[in-house]
């Protein structure tokens, strides 16, 4: 249970980025607590769409299908506009990126991947 680092989105192998959407479902329907994703609620809400976005567009260009938006338009529900920004900028910080890449455990990968 994490929200990996919003730099490492583009660069996760399929089974972590399919997790991710789950566990943001999970927030969605349910706003899970867990120790490693209790930050997301320290920020606004446009931080965690943000993230959600760059989920879905990398879904969305690896060709997976999404099924259902339904308990992400729920929660975000009456959400203004929200500008492109970086999500979590305080958690998602250098260190948070080299914990989430040695968290991968496929080094090798993100060596092939050029990080």
């Amino acid at each position: 249970m994490r929200l990996w680092h919003v730099d490492l989105i583009e660069y996760l192998p399929k089974g972590q980025l399919l997790s991710q959407w789950r566990e943001l479902n999970s927030i969605f329907a349910k706003e899970d607590q867990h120790i490693l994703i209790n930050y997301v609620y320290e920020y606004p809400k446009e931080d965690l769409y943000v993230y959600s976005e760059k989920v879905m567009e990398e879904m969305k260009k690896r060709g997976y299908q999404i099924r259902t938006y339904e308990k992400m338009n729920r929660y975000f529900d009456g959400l203004g506009p929200v500008k492109d920004r970086k999500p979590f900028q305080q958690h998602h910080d250098k260190e948070y990126l080299e914990i989430c890449f040695y968290n991968l455990g496929s080094s090798d990968f993100m060596v092939e991947k050029g990080l």
